[in-house]
């Protein structure tokens, strides 16, 4: 488990509610870039942590997630468009939200 001081090492700190997901990743050697709790009032609905890499890179995160013992909802390779430009791609995990 992440502790509040290694939370407050990511810039901005990392939401509690996804800080042991990051962390699994991490620790997997998996290029984490953004990530969120999920939620009302938060950039995604569930819990969602976007990460680097190549067509394989997915498929590793989500090994490392399931071994982990997270509870994986959808694994997606995605290509968001900003200010109508497709950009990425980029993987994304999302998990099952627990109670809070």
């Amino acid at each position: 488990m992440i502790t509040p001081l290694e939370m407050k090492r990511y810039d901005p700190p990392l939401d509690h509610g996804i800080s042991e997901a990051v962390t699994v990743l991490r620790n997997a050697n998996i290029e984490t870039f953004e990530s969120c709790e999920g939620g009302p009032r938060h950039a995604y609905p569930e819990p969602t942590v976007r990460f680097h890499g190549d067509q394989a890179e997915g498929f590793k995160a989500l090994a490392a997630a399931m071994r982990g013992g997270l509870r994986v909802a959808a694994l997606r390779r995605t290509w968001p468009l900003l200010d109508g430009e497709p950009t990425g791609p980029w993987w994304e995990i999302t998990l099952h939200v627990t109670s809070r």
